[in-house]
């Protein structure tokens, strides 16, 4: 039987200390919704098959793009298209909500992807 509790993201986050290894909180219509920490630059990527979803619910996020980079600060949300090079990085710690297709892997391969993780 599903869970009727909220689930309170601030308390996931402090389940965890790894950066750039996101577990899944919950799933949606077959989408993984994700918090992260994240802090200094992540390889640059793309979804061939989905676009990337990026919520900022603590400090900054840059997203650089092909052509120039998008900030992002609390509550501001960016999706980058499917099949776009991005290269997130923060300077310092960042919180994020993501939400991706289940199974797809967040450095866009899945070789070098972390593993799924459902806390």
């Amino acid at each position: 039987m599903p869970s009727v509790a909220a689930i309170d993201l601030q308390h996931k986050l402090t389940g965890f200390t790894d950066h750039w290894s996101p577990p899944t909180v919950a799933t949606f219509n077959g989408h993984d919704i994700m918090v992260v920490k994240a802090q200094g630059a992540f390889s640059w990527h793309a979804h061939p098959d989905s676009d990337d979803f990026f919520l900022v619910l603590q400090g900054r996020l840059c997203i650089d793009l092909p052509k120039g980079t998008v900030e992002l600060g609390p509550g501001q949300l960016f999706v980058v298209p499917a099949g776009m090079q991005h290269r997130p990085h923060a300077e310092e710690e960042v919180h994020l909500l993501l939400i991706e297709p289940t199974g797809t892997p967040n450095s866009g391969d899945p070789v070098t992807a972390a593993p799924r993780k459902v806390i």
